[in-house]
């Protein structure tokens, strides 16, 4: 007799990877075995790039020249340009996923599927969702599109792209850590659906999009501009007490507080603990506190009511706010970040490919029905 899965194949092991290791009893996350707390600290998220895709870190030699691969690979092309210019305004992750699969038009490998082409068109989608993300960015506020500055870093060079200015060492070291917290988190839904278009032998192009559009849902991407929107809903200049009275209500009627529980993690969420200390930096420097003051209100109050931890979503809000960047390109912004993560599962899943094809428990009406005739019903 076949064991049901359970609902939304929660704990179902679905493959084998040597990229993410995961024990959310203990709050550990690792990247192809080091932890997240480490790399948070002493990494760059070009070398996380690297190590996601090679199961190691780089020399000194060998991240020279991935930077020297990314600064080459992100000036976008003037078509994808003029296409972003053409679609109505709206979602910036509608425009994300439409410029993302346009990308492959213009890509020199696009017919070519070998493991070699593909490592090369890694590298260029990862540093061409960053430009696209600035450029929506840009566009959306009405502004030109900035070219990259290849004397900058993968994380200086978004917020430059983005804001038209060179971010300080603060901001640029803290979008990094961002990015580097946000590369991989094991078999989520937007990572499995990558893996599940790449089994096909689709291109690297169609699995990413297809990862956008499981991003775009609010049931995995989204949180964190949830939780910017309840505290400015709150409001800057309103007592403390306020949040936790508007959090109350929100609990009493029964409301998710977005940015709270996991659904691997039973204790703390590893990546909180950085962007916790990010937050309260940021916002110190920026000289607007009350952000990181209200969610620390809040982190108590959902600890004692609900006995829940702050997730990656809940402190990326203050975050990102106080790095200038709209609410509306919080969710884009994690694909800067997790295409590191996809193109990897990708690249592993066509290194050992099989194709993807579960079996569903039938519940339908009982077999066999009796075919009745059309003239007859």
């Amino acid at each position: 007799m076949t064991t049901l899965a359970k609902a939304g194949l929660a704990d179902v092991v679905a493959t084998s990877s040597a990229i993410c290791y995961l024990d959310g009893a203990s709050g550990v996350l690792a990247y192809c075995g080091c932890d997240i707390h480490d790399l948070a600290r002493h990494s760059t998220f070009e070398e996380v790039c690297f190590l996601l895709w090679q199961r190691r870190l780089p020399s000194r030699a060998e991240l020279g020249d991935l930077q020297s691969q990314l600064a080459a690979a992100r000036p976008l092309p003037e078509p994808i340009i003029r296409l972003m210019r053409s679609l109505p305004p709206g979602n910036s992750m509608d425009a994300l996923r439409t410029l993302t699969s346009a990308l492959a038009h213009y890509d020199p490998d696009t017919a070519d599927n070998s493991s070699p082409a593909n490592a090369r068109k890694a590298t260029r989608l990862t540093a061409q969702i960053a430009s696209l993300v600035a450029a929506i960015g840009r566009i959306n506020a009405g502004a030109a599109p900035i070219q990259p500055d290849p004397a900058l870093s993968h994380a200086a060079n978004f917020l430059y792209m983005l804001t038209g200015e060179r971010p300080d060492s603060l901001a640029a070291h803290a979008f990094d850590i961002a990015l580097i917290l946000h590369a991989d988190h094991e078999l989520n839904a937007s990572t499995f659906a990558a893996r599940v278009t790449a089994a096909t032998l689709s291109d690297i192009h169609s699995a990413i999009v297809a990862a956008i559009g499981a991003l775009k849902g609010p049931l995995h991407g989204g949180a964190n501009a949830d939780v910017m929107r309840l505290l400015l809903d709150i409001g800057a200049g309103a007592a403390p007490e306020k949040a936790e009275e508007a959090v109350r209500a929100k609990l009493a009627r029964k409301e998710k507080i977005p940015g709270f529980g996991h659904r691997v993690y039973t204790t703390e969420d590893p990546r909180a603990t950085h962007l916790r200390e990010m937050s309260r930096e940021l916002g110190r420097r920026s000289g607007q506190p009350a952000w990181f003051e209200m969610s620390q209100r809040i982190e108590a109050l959902m600890k004692a009511e609900k006995k829940l931890n702050p997730n990656v979503d809940f402190y990326s809000a203050s975050t990102y706010y106080a790095l200038g960047i709209a609410i509306d390109l919080f969710t884009p912004i994690f694909a800067v970040s997790r295409i590191s993560g996809w193109t990897a599962h990708v690249l592993e899943q066509l290194a050992h490919n099989r194709l993807i094809r579960p079996r569903a428990d039938y519940v339908g009406p009982e077999y066999p029905q009796r075919y009745v005739p059309l003239e007859a019903r």
